[in-house]
């Protein structure tokens, strides 16, 4: 049996629900990979733009060294922010420490919004997809339920066909599901890694800055 057939074969509710999952199913399978390219230059290039950075005479020279390393701009948008001056703002307010702290941690949590993308889609297809195959499944049962008792002499032929068919619909919730749950997981870890390594550069470049006034 086709996959076209599974989704036309029934009546709205059926066909609905088939369509939503093949939805799911596509949309989740497009940020799997998306994501996973993403996150491994994302790894890399958090790498390798820290090394150009410490390689470098000075903070200017690392801001014209750091866009060839850091293609995913996770790095640069922390020393950008870290060289912003706001004299007679509020922002200007208190010691160079507090300043440096409040820039770092508002680049940083810009930088980790762009790495979470996706993540919030994969979780509510691996937690609703199960459901909307058993939706399917359930109607099926009772459509198929409903057919026997108009059909007279029930028999083991009326009843294993349409059952069957519907309980396809909750292996394509779980075939839907189970993909969008594990790169969840993956996805997660790789990003607590990157968020790990730009919090531990955020604060050595707090650090240096203030041992060395301006940064210049």
């Amino acid at each position: 049996m086709s996959v076209l057939q599974i989704i036309f074969q029934g009546d709205a509710i059926h066909t609905s629900v088939a369509l939503v999952l093949l939805s799911m199913s596509v949309v989740a399978w497009f940020v799997i990979f998306w994501k996973g390219w993403l996150l491994q230059r994302a790894l890399r290039d958090v790498s390798r733009s820290t090394a150009a950075f410490w390689q470098s005479l000075d903070v200017q020279g690392a801001l014209l060294a750091l866009p060839a390393f850091d293609r995913e701009r996770l790095v640069l948008p922390l020393v950008q922010a870290s060289q912003i001056q706001q004299p007679g703002t509020l922002a200007s307010a208190g010691d160079r420490g507090q300043q440096l702290t409040r820039v770092l941690r508002d680049a940083l949590h810009g930088v980790l919004q762009r790495l979470q993308a996706g993540q919030v889609l994969l979780a509510t297809v691996g937690s609703t997809a199960p459901f909307v195959g058993l939706l399917g499944t359930v109607w099926g049962i009772y459509h198929a339920l409903v057919g026997i008792t108009g059909g007279g002499q029930v028999s083991i032929d009326k009843i294993a066909g349409p059952v069957g068919e519907a309980l396809i619909m909750t292996a394509a919730g779980l075939a839907v599901a189970i993909p969008a749950v594990l790169a969840y997981n993956i996805f997660g870890r790789l990003i607590g890694r990157i968020e790990a390594d730009l919090e531990g550069f955020a604060l050595d470049l707090r650090e240096l800055l203030l041992t060395r006034g301006n940064g210049a």
